[in-house]
């Protein structure tokens, strides 16, 4: 679900309505100067030469010099970033994480939920086959399965969170990234929960919906007829899932955006509120289907059962601040 080819997302994040901004200074960001700032800046190194923009190759030359103390790192970010507010906060905050699951190379009494390789006919914007169609048997015997699981909902979580990891009978593990998906519009299982009257939002949670899925309501998840698809990815055990800007993104650095509002690539300053507030730099290296509008943001928590439990409870408010070249930025407050 968090994919998209950087290139096509920058070129939408240049044509999108523009949204209102405001300048903000450093001075403005609560606990900007108590962050890792070095921490944040290696993040951007990261993924700094796929930023498409004359404004932004100056700064990726320049960010390799500024790492070696906190101290310069944020001297960096201060002398050639300005702080944006993009749209209208309060922002919405939510969480995801690099799934573990067990599986199987081939179908077993035990394994018995295909995950599909993406369709070689398949064409990036083309509506294919929905869920519904996949799941009775569509792609059946073409030789598309990935990796088998044990539980439909697992299945569907991983498509979801769009990377896991699966261990097999022998112990090896399969790291699966995204590879495309259906073309159909995502459709929030949480929201017909609401809308259904068996839940309020506040009692809406990747381990709610789980755990009611399990006990008999397995009718909800073909309600979203958006489909993703893998391939298998060769990564370091160390190393986190692969974002949206084709390189492993980072744990409570990296978070999911809209690129029609926040370009890739780019520091965005979060201020999340709730029960476990958190003031820190991120940087924008991922995208997903249900993370829409200028004020909204997925952050990345880590790998595992553990990430997993905290990621699935985030719903906060809070506000997103974006940190923009300065000609950028001034530029945004022209409505350009």
């Amino acid at each position: 679900m968090r994919a998209a080819l950087a290139s096509l997302a920058l070129a939408v994040a240049m044509t999108a309505a523009p949204a209102r901004a405001e300048m903000l200074a450093f001075s403005d960001l609560p606990g900007w100067q108590s962050d890792d700032h070095r921490a944040a800046l290696t993040t951007f190194l990261e993924t700094c030469d796929l930023i498409d923009g004359a404004d932004w190759r100056p700064l990726c030359a320049l960010a390799a010099d500024a790492t070696a103390s906190d101290a310069t790192a944020r001297q960096f970010f201060e002398l050639f970033f300005r702080p944006m507010v993009i749209g209208e906060p309060p922002a919405l905050f939510t969480a995801y994480y690099e799934p573990e699951f067990a599986g199987s190379p081939v179908r077993t009494p035990r394994f018995a939920y295909p995950i599909y390789r993406r369709p070689p006919e398949l064409r990036d914007g083309q509506v294919f086959l929905s869920r519904g169609e996949i799941d009775g048997g569509a792609l059946r015997g073409r030789g598309l399965e990935l990796a088998w699981l044990d539980d439909p909902v697992d299945v569907y979580f991983l498509q979801v969170q769009g990377s896991g990891r699966i261990k097999m009978p022998d112990g090896r593990v399969m790291r699966v990234g995204y590879a495309g998906r259906n073309g159909h519009e995502y459709r929030s299982v949480g929201q017909e929960m609401v809308r259904r009257g068996t839940h309020t939002i506040d009692q809406v949670s990747a381990q709610e919906i789980a755990a009611y899925v399990r006990a008999g309501a397995t009718d909800l998840l073909s309600i979203n007829p958006s489909y993703v698809f893998f391939r298998e990815i060769d990564l370091a055990p160390s190393l986190g899932p692969i974002g949206a800007m084709t390189r492993p993104i980072t744990a409570f650095r990296s978070i999911a955006i809209d690129p029609a509002f926040t370009p890739l690539g780019a520091p965005v300053w979060i201020e999340k509120q709730g029960n476990s507030p958190i003031r820190s730099l991120m940087v924008a290296q991922d995208t997903g289907g249900a993370i829409k509008g200028p004020q909204r943001a997925d952050i990345f928590f880590g790998t595992g059962p553990a990430a997993g439990d905290a990621a699935g409870t985030v719903k906060d408010p809070g506000r997103m601040v974006v940190l923009l070249p300065i000609d950028r930025a001034f530029a945004a407050l022209d409505g350009l």
